[in-house]
């Protein structure tokens, strides 16, 4: 069984159909979804998705590509939002994207992601990491903040380079892989999966997109982290179950605080 450690379930491509989406990822064996924030403005949301639903947890925070419109969300109130729900299990996913030109400053993004970092400490929540095209800048902030006060974290959707995996490392983090890991073309991500020590590996979706292998071009869902976990396992040189009972038992060491009916139906 499977937990999906990155999902959007609060995304229009869902909203017709979630009970359909939580059958069809049952019965590919995942159990458990986290979905995740992107702005600490739609909190309630996350908690109402979470709280319809035993196999949900949510997270709370402010996706980089939402910085500029959230820049100045103290960490106390991030804390305090994340304190008010059973199922929040954890901050984010916040972080540094220099992919698209239109992106908030760096200096406004770093703002942002230190305060996130500052939340996580308050709430004793791990934060989830989104890390595109600022492997240097996401290395320096991080090393600096574990510097001042440790935290928990994990690296979500790698995709970056492998100094920025090994740094993470290091510093204690979990590293996720998405769909990404299936394409052909993805070897050196591949290789890096391989150097990842075992006990800091996670799977997702990071639906609605990335779809893996075999369905890429359509729209991704919870359902098909049994496919990434297929692959990821292969590159491992595990079996599926092998590797289900250990992306299991991190998440759940990452996230100490999901508990009832989705981990016990695990």
């Amino acid at each position: 069984m499977l937990i999906d450690s990155h999902c959007h379930l609060d995304f229009p491509d869902f909203s017709a159909d979630l009970p359909g989406v939580i059958a069809r990822a049952r019965a590919a064996g995942v159990t458990g979804l986290l979905t995740i924030s992107t702005r600490v403005a739609r909190a309630e949301t996350y908690r109402a998705i979470a709280e319809a639903h035993p196999e949900i947890w949510h997270t709370i925070g402010t996706h980089p590509d939402g910085a500029a419109e959230e820049p100045d969300v103290p960490a106390e109130t991030i804390a305090a939002l994340a304190a008010r729900s059973p199922r929040c299990v954890g901050i984010g996913e916040a972080g540094l994207d220099y992919h698209y030109p239109d992106a908030a400053p760096e200096a406004v993004q770093e703002r942002v992601l230190r305060a996130h970092i500052a939340a996580s400490r308050l709430a004793g929540l791990p934060l989830v990491i989104h890390a595109r095209d600022a492997d240097d800048h996401m290395e320096r902030v991080l090393t600096d903040e574990m510097r001042r006060a440790p935290f928990r974290a994990v690296l979500h959707c790698f995709s970056s380079g492998p100094r920025l995996a090994e740094a993470g490392v290091a510093l204690g983090l979990f590293v996720s892989f998405s769909g990404i890991v299936t394409f052909r073309r993805s070897h050196a991500l591949r290789a890096i999966a391989r150097a990842v020590p075992l006990d800091r590996i996670l799977v997702e979706t990071d639906a609605p997109f990335l779809a893996p292998e075999p369905h890429r071009g359509r729209t991704n869902e919870p359902a098909y982290t049994a496919d990434t976990a297929r692959s990821l396992a292969e590159t491992l040189g595990l079996a599926p179950e092998e590797l289900a009972r250990i992306t299991m038992a991190n998440f759940f060491r990452l996230f100490d605080k999901a508990a009832g009916p989705a981990r016990s139906a695990a």
